[in-house]
């Protein structure tokens, strides 16, 4: 599996915004696309952002309009920029590789956002 390291997360205030990144190490299978995902207190991970090799992005529902998924300078890095946090953003948000429909990464210790009112 690919290993992958986020970093960028902290605390902010709510309509404050942060900028995610996530660097992927060298792969032997095909990588399709990469995504962000994030984990809310009391809650199961849930995706939040991807982006295909092609550039084609979905976002969830409630980050649409304010987070922004994008490839880094290096193809495998992949970018989050979050604005206008609310408090229900925080969390701990991960990244992960797809190989087709599949997730081909290891999941990393992801970065904790933390939103306060």
């Amino acid at each position: 599996q690919v290993q992958l390291v986020e970093s960028g997360g902290g605390l902010v205030q709510a309509g404050g915004s942060l900028r995610l990144s996530c660097v992927a190490s060298r792969s032997i299978v095909k990588i399709t696309g990469m995504g962000w995902f994030r984990q809310a207190p009391g809650k199961q991970r849930e995706l939040v952002a991807r982006i295909s090799t092609g550039g084609s992005t979905n976002y969830q529902d409630s980050v649409k309009g304010r987070f922004t998924i994008s490839t880094g300078n290096a193809r495998n890095t992949v970018i989050l920029q979050m604005n206008s946090l609310k408090p229900e953003d925080t969390g701990v948000y991960y990244c992960n590789v797809y190989n087709g429909q599949n997730l081909a990464g290891s999941w990393g210790q992801g970065t904790q956002v933390t939103v306060s009112s």
